[in-house]
């Protein structure tokens, strides 16, 4: 674990410095990108020198009754799988197809647009904590973290796209890996496989799909739902395993005479502060962990997370606070039991739903929790004393399972799976160490295709189904569209049409709305001001004062525009200074409208 130690805390530390220094520069600047990223690696140098290896010895797959003749054919067949899946998935993330981007997969073509306005953002030079790009009159609402190291790495001249994929390959060689440590080739296969019984269709259409993408099944692929899609999780999960795993260690495996634990505390308690800067969900899964451990723990370990849980409260907070813009950002906490099964397309009866969804980890799950809950009684444990170890961690999943049942977490109901996936991770080594690997060979088979099946057939149908990829935007445009903005201020604020791929936004530059479905999702209620927004675009009367009230600049009209506001009246293009033009649209400064008048 010393190189995912020192490789996490080099994208922690370059990350958090680019931020302070971002902040007190207002705004990251080549050598500061550079300043940074050097923080960063002698940071990586350090926790690389003062982590301890620990035994490297897990319950594999490969070990239990009958099984020497196996061993490490399962190890080697599984990481096959997640290279396929690794090279597939993000060496074609976003790449050239003559003159048009294009992307692999089509769950993406929102969000990695989203992740490169937000790369693009930090690296014009903007003020941290920046605007909105998207919502006029907020700061950044989003644990873009991860972005954040990718706009270091653009500022040292490092392609977007290389960026993208580097970073993209790097982080899921750190999931497989960190899943390996925390819980054997069971572990890995159940990040890559999850599933249900819906890739069972397989047995009839013998056609490989991902039957899990359809829109009435909520527990989707995690691979292809969630790692590819939201980039905050290839930090975050390679980096919330690596605690896991040295809280396990620590606390359970270590010497008693020796309680350090693997992790110096300072890398400890820099990954888990940090954590609300990646991935808000991840820090409350761990937080819940935490405070499982000190109430059921001994009085060591609650001295030792008071510590943990002390020093991380002011960083912790300050983060935090950023991204949800000074606090100001509406609570997203709402109780809503069932999780989604009574939302849209995914609503069905609450036996129907949870068997469709998860199919038989619901039966092996049960009787996990029936089995530790019994060696935990027969263990006649006593306020004060250590649990078990199974105990210790099964408990805490259950009760992230709670909150995602019984509470939404975010304005849309599905991504109570960013906080899900934890119980899910944490219950993995014990369903294979206190359940399964006991069986005989023959009964572990069979369970192994009932669990992972389903979740195998949508994995590769899902990278099948991406092979001619798919477009994403117009090279030209976008290229035009940044030669003509390379010179206006970076904090100017544009009126142009709300939609995902606006070339506007794969610059980095602020529109007064971005698309719809990103602001519903970070809370905003946007409806007064797309009203706004096609008042002036459409030119009424009173345009003028609309773009003040705005705060707009500069009027974008491009293809977008000339599509989606045919009665507009552009009345802009007789006052405002027309700055640039092209095929790929036309931009007019409002300022000079106003000069004009005086």
């Amino acid at each position: 674990m010393k190189w995912l130690s020192g490789g996490l805390t080099f994208v922690n530390f370059a990350t958090v410095s680019g931020l302070i220094f971002g902040i007190v520069g207002r705004g990251l600047r080549p050598f500061t990108a550079s300043a940074a990223l050097t923080v960063g690696a002698f940071a990586a140098i350090l926790a690389w020198l003062r982590t301890l290896e620990t035994d490297k010895q897990t319950d594999d797959l490969d070990s239990g009754p009958g099984s020497s003749r196996y061993r490490n054919g399962w190890k080697w067949l599984v990481t096959f799988c997640f290279v396929i899946f690794a090279v597939r998935s993000f060496c074609w993330l976003f790449y050239i197809d003559g003159d048009q981007f294009r992307i692999q997969s089509p769950n993406n073509l929102g969000d990695l647009a989203l992740h490169i306005t937000y790369i693009k953002n930090f690296a014009n030079g903007v003020a941290l904590w920046p605007d909105n790009p998207i919502f006029d009159g907020s700061k950044l609402r989003y644990p873009a973290g991860i972005d954040l190291f990718n706009s270091l790495l653009y500022l040292q001249n490092v392609d977007l796209i290389r960026g993208l994929v580097w970073v993209g390959l790097l982080g899921s060689l750190a999931t497989c890996y960190a899943f390996f440590r925390w819980g054997g080739t069971f572990a890995v296969a159940g990040f890559l496989f999850n599933g249900g019984l819906a890739g069972f269709k397989f047995l009839n259409t013998h056609k490989f799909v991902d039957y899990q993408g359809v829109n009435d099944i909520a527990w989707k692929s995690i691979p292809l739902s969630m790692l590819v899609t939201q980039r905050g999780l290839l930090y975050a999960i390679p980096a919330g395993l690596l605690l896991l795993w040295h809280w396990r260690e620590k606390f359970f495996r270590s010497d008693p005479q020796n309680r350090r634990g693997p992790l110096p505390f300072w890398v400890e308690l820099s990954l888990y502060c940090s954590m609300p800067l990646f991935h808000v969900h991840t820090f409350l899964a761990l937080s819940a962990v935490l405070v499982c451990l000190a109430v059921f723990g001994d009085g060591e370990m609650r001295k030792a997370i008071a510590l943990l849980i002390g020093g991380a409260l002011v960083p912790a907070t300050f983060f935090v606070w950023l991204i949800s813009d000074s606090f100001q950002a509406g609570s997203v906490f709402a109780w809503q039991p069932g999780w989604v099964q009574h939302d849209g397309e995914f609503a069905a009866p609450f036996v129907l739903f949870w068997f469709k969804n998860f199919g038989v980890w619901i039966l092996v799950i049960l009787a996990l929790l029936g089995l530790c809950g019994w060696r935990f009684w027969k263990s006649e444990w006593r306020w004060g004393q250590r649990p078990p170890e199974d105990f210790a961690f099964v408990l805490p999943a259950a009760a992230i399972f709670l909150l995602a049942f019984f509470v939404k977490t975010a304005p849309w109901g599905w991504d109570n799976l960013k906080i899900m996936i934890w119980a899910y991770f944490l219950v993995l080594p014990f369903l294979w160490q206190r359940l399964i690997r006991a069986w005989p060979m023959s009964a572990r088979v069979v369970v192994s295709i009932a669990l992972f099946g389903s979740g195998f057939v949508s994995l590769f149908g899902g990278l099948a189904a991406g092979r001619e990829g798919f477009g994403f935007a117009d090279r030209a445009e976008v290229d035009g569209t940044g030669n003509a903005v390379a010179k206006l201020p970076v904090d100017a604020r544009f009126a142009a049409y709300p939609t995902y791929n606006h070339p506007l936004l794969l610059q980095g530059r602020k529109v007064v709305l971005g698309y719809p479905g990103h602001l519903w999702t970070e809370g905003f209620d946007y409806g007064e001001m797309l009203k706004e927004l096609s008042q002036l675009m459409n030119g009424d009367a009173n345009w003028q004062e609309t773009a003040h009230r705005l705060q707009v600049r500069y009027i974008f009209w491009g293809h977008e525009e000339t599509a989606n506001y045919q009665s507009s009246k552009r009345p802009w293009e007789k006052t405002a200074l027309l700055l640039s033009s092209g095929n790929w649209g036309a931009i007019y400064d409002l300022e000079a409208t106003t000069n004009k008048h005086e």
